[in-house]
C-alpha cells in the first residue's frame, strides 16, 4: 500500500502471457486512467525491437521534445539525448507521444509527488501502476470496454523484467531522486 495525502493506492503489475494487442492497449488504459493524478512522467525513446511504423511519429516527437529541452537550457546538452524525456502530461500532444512510446520503450514512470506511480520496461513486459480503489474500477471498466480479461492485472509481482526486480521484502521501493536545475548541473568555472 502507498499513501499519498489521503488517496491510498496499491500496487497492479501486468501478467504474463497477454497477446502483444493486449499489451498496447493495457499500456494505454492506464495511462488514461492515471492521467489526472500524474504530476510528472519521462519516457526513453529506446526499445528492445524495431519501433512499429505507427509510432515513429510519436518516436520523432519525442526526440524534438529533447531538443527543444536542451534549447531551453532544461535539459544538459550532454544528456544521452533519448533517455528521461520530460512529458507534460496536461499537454495532449506530449500525452499522446507517451501513450505511443509507453508499450515498447525500455523504460517509462510518472510521479505523483515523490511517489511512483507507474513504471513501465523492458519492451512492454513490465508494467506496474500504484491506482486507488476508484481507479482500479475505472482501469477495469475500461478493459472491459477494450475486451481485454480484467484480470489482466494483478496484485503478484510477477517474474523477471526491472519491475520485479525492483522489489525487494513484499513492497516496491521506488524513490525519486531530486532533480537538479538546469544552474545546479553546470560545471563549476575556473
Amino acid at each position: 500500500m502507498i499513501s499519498h495525502g489521503d488517496d491510498s493506492r496499491h500496487e497492479l503489475f501486468l501478467r504474463e502471457g497477454l497477446d502483444a494487442v493486449d499489451v498496447v492497449r493495457a499500456h494505454t488504459a492506464a495511462l488514461r486512467v492515471l492521467r489526472s493524478s500524474i504530476e510528472s512522467a519521462h519516457v526513453d525513446a529506446y526499445s528492445d525491437v524495431a519501433w512499429p511504423q505507427d509510432v515513429m511519429p510519436s518516436y520523432e516527437q519525442a526526440l524534438c521534445l529533447a531538443r527543444n529541452a536542451v534549447v531551453s537550457g532544461t535539459r544538459s546538452a550532454r544528456a544521452d539525448p533519448g533517455m528521461g524525456i520530460d512529458i507534460d502530461i496536461r499537454d495532449d500532444a506530449q500525452f499522446e507521444v507517451l501513450l505511443a512510446l509507453a508499450p515498447y520503450t525500455i523504460h517509462a514512470e510518472g510521479w505523483l509527488g515523490n511517489q511512483s506511480i507507474f513504471s513501465m520496461d523492458d519492451t512492454g513486459t513490465a508494467l506496474w501502476v500504484a491506482v486507488t480503489a476508484a481507479e482500479e474500477v475505472e482501469l477495469r471498466s475500461q478493459l472491459d470496454t477494450l475486451g481485454i480479461a480484467r484480470m489482466a492485472f494483478t496484485a503478484e509481482c510477477p517474474g523477471g523484467g526491472r519491475t520485479a526486480r525492483a522489489r525487494q521484502g513484499g513492497r516496491i521501493r521506488l524513490t525519486r531522486a531530486r532533480r537538479r536545475s538546469p544552474v545546479e548541473r553546470r560545471p563549476a568555472q575556473s
